[in-house]
């Protein structure tokens, strides 16, 4: 039933309609629309102009269902453990975790593991684990690729009350070495690949480790490796038979047991350890339960949802928590994100969730297919989408906006995406505002966006299904949180202004309980009761979240206009010829400049366009490329309205992307600032120095 919860603007009060609310559809010839404000929060608190040297803060924003109080505990579920348990006696027969097999060295189809197998498993390495000598608040390390052991493991330190220590299985030995002996894990469960890495004598902490059992087996070599040093080795198979031959009662959990320590990779400096409850993780839990009762679209036991963002991360984490408390699949990929669409076809997801790059590479490979029809069909093309998108902006949900449209053109890229997707989530930063309208419109499925944080157990704000005014934006605050902005004067952004713009402040039952071994970290960003999460956010009139930029990453030319990095960054990566960008200005000069990872495939067509027939490296240096790539990224400050300071007047052009290999991203793909400004340092000197005295 659809439910139509429109309202318009009063006095103070801000009212979050609850997802899939719209304006009740009648047909396509006879409708006619009443445009109102639609509005998203509610404001439970006015805010304060700052005295004596604090700042001003802005209302606070909180969610219309916990208006009166936060989500009640359930009375069956306080844990993780708990909701594990649940799901196994509701759904023993269910599908639970999905992998492809190897077979001659061909990837196979998905294989399954029911609830009841899987907890059978986990009730072995549980065992395995305390008769190895783990006892209740013991640090567990899991190192790998997403994969069903990963979450058996992960369930067996929740069935003893062992801290879970997940470990970015795309980290570099340092920063192993130092997660291993800032959490003093003492037993780890590691990938094949990943042993090797972890008994690398670069990994020094590793030696504290008491046990290693490998997701698959171990050679004689590793086996040799880890008993010279009084690690105790296991292939998965023989710690299954040891915990099988040593049975042991569980430990579950309290509410306020650690749950987890989950390393943030940042974008400097050593991980920090964001130390997360049972309760926090079930607190967020129970708030997306609340969210869900709102949707028309209710999740079904016969969802399946596409991993292959990190199990180390909290998105996918929580997601896939999410999934089992539904008693619903989860499939994994098969180890290459490049192959991803061969996974996306054998699975056939309903739910699929990424980076903004993941989407603006389907975006390309769908504009690539475009590009390649005749004029006709494309003229076609184009008018079916204006036409659906037309439906969309006046409120129709967008199943109905055009079914014509879907049937004639939409309906195959949603083939291409496994044919049953219908709900995209996008997270980590900002999905652009001409991708997301592109995927809302050719997919077929909700496109939303999210905000949050590890520290913050999840989402803070999610977007609304069929809400047309959350384009852009990251949409209205999560049940479970409240929210408010502060004002950072030294950047300019006020939260008492119009619009309101500040640091972006969280208070909530899903909060970390602080930064592992750091209290003055955890004081610095936590101020009565407060978090203080670094992100610039702007609030619109109906209550809705945009993220315009990092407290760190707004820089100020000598002409003395600020500039959001992250931003324009967002704007300039769409450009074609553009595989990733990283927007630099050094604030003693007038003028933006850019290192531009090339699109290999677009700029080989622009080279054979022009002639040339060098190597995709050996382009980057030609003056020709230079002119063009700079002519393109003008075209796209020019169609999204850019100011002349925002305009890239030099570029360094890169045939490598951004990679982890070179320490320049972090595992989520975030820029790591200042390792590119140390990599490129000499090629930006001297793109300044022939700059010269141009203006920006």
């Amino acid at each position: 039933m659809s439910i139509s919860l429109t309202h318009s603007l009063t006095h103070s009060i801000h009212y979050i309609t609850p997802p899939f609310a719209c304006l009740h559809f009648l047909t396509l010839s006879s409708v006619r629309l009443e445009k109102k404000m639609k509005v998203f929060a509610v404001e439970v608190e006015e805010g304060r102009e700052g005295k004596d040297g604090n700042p001003s803060v802005g209302p606070v924003y909180r969610n219309v269902l916990s208006k009166n109080e936060f989500p009640a505990p359930d009375c069956d579920m306080d844990t993780a453990w708990d909701l594990f348990s649940v799901s196994v006696k509701k759904y023993p027969e269910n599908k639970m975790l999905g992998w492809r097999k190897f077979v001659n060295g061909k990837v196979g189809p998905y294989v399954w593991k029911t609830y009841k197998e899987v907890y059978e498993e986990v009730l072995q390495i549980g065992s395995a684990l305390r008769a190895s000598g783990a006892e209740p608040g013991c640090r567990v390390g899991i190192y790998g690729s997403n994969c069903p052991q990963w979450i058996v493991a992960m369930e067996a330190c929740s069935a003893h009350s062992l801290v879970c220590v997940p470990l970015y299985d795309t980290l570099g030995p340092n920063a192993v070495n130092f997660i291993v002996d800032h959490a003093e894990i003492d037993f780890a469960f590691v990938q094949d690949k990943k042993v090797k890495e972890l008994l690398n004598p670069d990994c020094g902490s590793a030696s504290r480790l008491k046990t290693v059992v490998c997701f698959t087996s171990l050679t004689e070599e590793e086996k040799d490796k880890a008993e010279q040093i009084q690690i105790k080795p296991y292939s998965w198979e023989e710690f299954l038979r040891l915990g099988k031959e040593n049975p042991s009662e569980t430990s579950p959990p309290h509410p306020f047991s650690i749950c987890t320590i989950m390393y943030t990779s940042g974008t400097s400096g050593d991980p920090k350890g964001v130390v997360l409850t049972h309760e926090a993780v079930m607190s967020f839990l129970r708030s997306v339960d609340l969210f869900m009762e709102q949707f028309e679209d209710k999740m079904t036991v016969d969802d399946v949802y596409l991993s292959f963002l990190p199990l180390a991360h909290i998105l996918d984490r929580m997601i896939e928590e999410y999934f089992f408390r539904k008693g619903a699949a989860v499939g994994y990929y098969h180890g290459d994100l490049n192959a991803l669409k061969d996974d996306l076809m054998e699975l056939k997801p309903t739910f699929l969730a990424g980076v903004p790059r993941v989407f603006e590479k389907i975006h390309e490979g769908i504009k690539k297919a475009l590009e390649e029809l005749n004029p006709v069909r494309r003229r076609i093309f184009d008018a079916l989408y204006k036409y659906k998108l037309y439906w969309m902006n006046l409120g129709y949900k967008q199943k109905y906006a055009s079914p014509l449209a879907d049937l004639l053109a939409f309906r195959k890229v949603k083939a291409k995406l496994g044919g049953r997707l219908r709900l995209i989530i996008s997270g980590a930063a900002p999905l652009s505002t001409e991708v997301e309208e592109f995927l809302r419109v050719t997919c077929c499925a909700f496109v939303v966006q999210g905000y949050g944080l590890t520290e913050t157990c999840g989402p803070v704000t999610i977007g609304f299904p069929d809400e047309m005014c959350m384009m852009g934006a990251v949409g209205a605050v999560c049940v479970c949180n409240e929210l408010r902005l502060e004002e950072v004067p030294e950047m300019g952004y006020n939260p008492l202004g119009n619009p309101p713009r500040g640091e972006i402040c969280v208070r909530g039952k899903t909060l970390f309980s602080g930064y592992y071994k750091n209290p003055e970290l955890t004081r610095e960003c936590m101020k009565d009761g407060w978090f203080h999460t670094g992100d610039i956010g702007e609030i619109h009139p109906n209550g809705v979240v945009k993220i315009i930029d990092r407290k760190k990453h707004l820089i100020k030319l000598s002409q003395g206009e600020y500039i959001a990095l992250e931003y324009l960054e967002n704007v300039y990566s769409i450009t074609p010829i553009v595989e990733d960008i990283w927007v630099y200005g050094d604030s003693s000069k007038p003028m933006l400049i850019a290192v531009v990872a090339l699109n290999e495939e677009n700029t080989k067509k622009w080279a054979y366009l022009n002639g040339f027939l060098d190597s995709f490296s050996a382009l980057c240096s030609l003056d020709q490329l230079h002119e063009y790539v700079l002519s393109e990224l003008k075209s796209t400050a020019e169609r999204n309205k850019l100011r002349g300071f925002e305009r890239i007047k030099g570029a360094i052009l890169e045939s490598r992307p951004f990679d982890m290999e070179r320490d320049l991203v972090t595992a989520t793909l975030k820029k790591k600032r200042n390792k590119l400004l140390s990599y490129y340092q000499l090629e930006i000197d001297q793109l300044y120095k022939t700059l010269g005295g141009k203006r920006g």
